[in-house]
């Protein structure tokens, strides 16, 4: 079976899950973890990264950025004004002109300001960035980044860090099926299940934090993580059975004697 590549604005990865930077109990813990991953794309917060001394140990100290991609992130803004600044550090300090961005409307919850979000997308877009921007899982929503030029859209599929799973199936079912940019759930994955289910579901691809990181056994998660992702997205090309009120039998009855 073959499968077609992933590709977000013209750049092509192996790897269709992407994992974070945050919260590991350490920085080689978090290199092991990002190994047996197989990720070749890692997301890490600009505000968390020093940029004003390269000469003390930073967290990008521990990523071989000749075999992984580095997207900054705007984790922790709260405006889009804060947001595009956050961005643009990224870009100057010289992580890259690709953004996953954020900007969180409610501090508890930390759901995303969508409309903050759309507007922080078209003003970054225009200044050249690529936009992936974290958003919630609303279809509409989705159309509106896209239309406002993001490469990707990367609905949740739960609250940030909550490990519930995807709440809505049904939204992220919809949200594939009308972008025509990849789409990348985010956020509430707890375990492998929830990351194949995620691929199941057709997106192209999931990105994850505190799953791994958070798990008793960071790497060993990582490498679940992995293989959920690529059997979730075979199951996915494979194409499953429809769903039944009643049972069918395995091997039919016709030709069986006595019948």
């Amino acid at each position: 079976m073959t499968d077609t590549p992933f590709v977000i604005a013209g750049r092509t990865f192996r790897s269709r899950l992407i994992v974070g930077t945050g919260k590991y109990s350490s920085h080689a813990v978090m290199a092991q973890a990002h190994e047996a991953s197989g990720a070749d794309m890692v997301t890490v917060a600009v505000r968390r990264v020093n940029i004003s001394d390269r000469t003390r140990e930073s967290l990008l100290d521990y990523i071989d950025t000749n075999r992984i991609f580095i997207l900054p992130n705007t984790a922790g803004c709260y405006t889009a004004d804060e947001a595009v600044r956050t961005a643009r550090l990224g870009r100057e300090a010289g992580l890259s002109d690709w953004v996953k961005l954020e900007v969180i409307g409610d501090e508890r919850t930390l759901f995303p300001d969508n409309e903050a979000l759309i507007e922080a997308t078209r003003t970054l877009v225009r200044e050249g960035f690529i936009v992936l921007p974290y958003t919630n899982d609303d279809p509409i929503a989705c159309r509106k980044l896209e239309d406002a030029g993001a490469a990707a859209v990367m609905p949740l599929g739960a609250p940030i860090g909550s490990g519930l799973g995807i709440q809505n199936v049904n939204n992220i079912r919809i949200i594939r099926e009308f972008s025509r940019v990849p789409v990348i759930v985010d956020a509430g994955v707890g375990t492998a299940s929830d990351a194949a289910l995620a691929m199941e579901l057709g997106a192209d691809g999931v990105l994850m934090n505190s799953a791994i990181a958070g798990a008793r056994d960071p790497i060993a998660m990582a490498s679940a993580m992995k293989h959920a992702v690529v059997a979730g997205r075979l199951a996915h090309l494979a194409g499953r059975i429809p769903r039944k009120m009643y049972a069918t039998a395995s091997s039919p009855v016709e030709g069986m004697v006595g019948h």
